[in-house]
């Protein structure tokens, strides 16, 4: 079925989009309740966003909670199968505090989990998957990749730890060379572990040319060899070999990727390995997945063209009902949207404003 343009949301438009992608490289998709067991949320807020959890009683007295998170339901609810990997996709509301600290905010949510025996293939599939997600949205967009276990295994060679190892990820993030070799000095690192830190803060935008200047080691190998195989892909242009793009180090333990497009200051899409949380549930294998966050995508809305209908059609109060609804059914046949009104809503917006009388409808003015 053909669904006429201005019927959809555009963020509607994009989870069709989105499903019909995903489906497209056989991932099923995943359903779960509204809530979940407080418990598993309890448990694991090391690898949520926020520790804030809406929990409430059920009528048996169990603690239960309004999901957070998706992708702890996906990991417990699955089992492994020797040589596999499940792959779903989900579409999901979850509820979590608006990151402007403005009380919760249910959000929705979709992406893609890919659990089990992850290899390099999974690594590249899920990647590019992230990347047709951003030009399903947006004809301008860019991925940021990094590697948390290269970013992890130069701070350990430097010598830096616990609270140094967090304030070195900090400037690693925040691109400040002087931040980060300020630590070093101070922690007393070598001047070789040192720079190479700081080379990563420098790196070229061009993932060919930032490859190249990176330390040989197996991690930098394996994002050779990912980004590598995306080459002859419409993705390919969009990738951004960034070592600033790092996150929890608790939770993430490998390839770590963030989406952008223009018009949206923040990330749109953002994922990675998670391999941490998947022995912690007690599974088997690896992770690799991304969550697109449609919420963000509302700031494309603001001040858009977007109209209510593609007319207005008043109509005068004495109007015969029979009479408004053949105007308005013939303007539907033409492929016109239109709202019937008696007067011009304050609130809505309208291509243009048409006027029913006894000769007919013609245009308003």
């Amino acid at each position: 079925m053909n669904i006429p343009d201005g019927i959809l949301k555009p963020e509607e438009r994009i989870l069709f989009s989105l499903r019909a992608l995903y489906g497209s490289y056989g991932y099923t998709p995943y359903k779960m309740r509204k809530f979940e067991s407080y418990d598993l949320y309890a448990g694991n807020k090391d690898f949520l966003s926020s520790e804030q959890i809406i929990a409430f009683s059920d009528t048996d007295g169990t603690l239960l909670a309004l999901k957070p998170d998706v992708t702890l339901s996906i990991v417990r609810s699955g089992r492994d199968e020797p040589g596999t990997a499940q792959k779903v996709y989900y579409q999901e509301n979850v509820y979590r505090p608006a990151r402007q600290g403005q009380g919760f905010r249910e959000i929705m949510q979709t992406g893609v989990e890919c659990i089990g025996e992850v290899d390099e293939y999974c690594l590249t599939e899920v990647l590019l998957l992230a990347a047709e997600s951003l030009r399903a949205i947006s004809g301008k967009a860019v991925l940021h990749i990094s590697h948390m276990g290269l970013v992890r295994r130069l701070i350990a060679a430097a010598g830096l730890t616990g609270e140094q190892e967090t304030r070195a990820v900090q400037a690693l993030a925040a691109r400040s060379e002087h931040e980060l070799t300020a630590l070093c000095r101070e922690a007393g690192c070598a001047d070789d572990d040192t720079a190479a830190l700081c080379s990563l803060i420098g790196l070229p935008a061009s993932p060919e040319e930032a490859l190249a200047k990176l330390p040989c080691m197996e991690e930098a190998s394996c994002l050779s060899r990912v980004i590598g195989a995306l080459r002859d892909t419409p993705a390919y242009p969009m990738l951004r070999l960034d070592i600033s793009t790092v996150n929890d180090l608790g939770y993430y333990n490998g390839l770590v990727f963030r989406g952008y497009i223009d018009g949206v200051p923040e990330r749109v899409i953002a994922g990675g390995q998670y391999d941490p949380l998947v022995r912690k549930l007690g599974r088997k294998g690896g992770a690799i997945g991304f969550a697109v966050y449609l919420d963000a995508l509302e700031r494309l809305q603001e001040g858009g063209d977007r109209l209510d209908a593609d007319a207005l059609l008043l109509y005068p109060p004495e109007a015969e009902p029979a009479e408004v609804l053949k105007a308005v059914r013939g303007l539907n046949v033409s492929g016109i949207s239109v709202c019937a009104q008696k007067a011009a809503p304050g609130r809505q917006r309208f291509g243009r404003t048409l006027r029913l009388s006894e000769s007919g409808v013609k245009d308003d003015g």
